[in-house]
């Protein structure tokens, strides 16, 4: 004998409460590319969050999408970053000194190797008591 199988019924909240699921994925992805968060898109397309995370389980495609979009904006960025260099010598100089920071930094790092003396901080917390 054949087991049957149930039927999915259409009881029940809509996923995006009966919004339309393209205009609610635009919206979405609107903030994103702006490098919004998750809440600030969801509250943009008046939508719960858990709703968009069930969203995303249903569709791993579109996290991987998402993950994209939010990096939209950084890219801009290094865009106009490269672009500007070529109008900026000063600019160029600060922004090698980011990149490169061992060739072009201004300031150095010094690293501490070795034990702490306890007896240092004991001194000093002394000090403060007696004051």
């Amino acid at each position: 004998m054949k087991k049957r199988k149930k039927k999915k019924s259409n009881r029940g909240r809509k996923l995006f409460d009966g919004k339309n699921e393209k205009s609610v994925l635009q919206k979405l992805e609107a903030v994103w590319v702006i490098g919004g968060t998750d809440k600030e898109a969801c509250l943009y397309a008046d939508i719960s969050v858990s709703a968009l995370m069930q969203y995303q389980n249903k569709r791993q495609k579109y996290l991987q999408r998402k993950d994209l979009l939010k990096q939209t904006s950084i890219l801009r960025a290094r865009q106009t970053v490269v672009s500007e260099l070529d109008k900026n010598a000063e600019f160029a100089l600060k922004y090698l000194e980011r990149k490169l920071s061992k060739e072009f930094a201004l300031s150095s790092t010094m690293k501490h190797t070795g034990d702490v003396k306890q007896q240092i901080t004991y001194r000093i917390l002394n000090a403060r008591k007696k004051r």
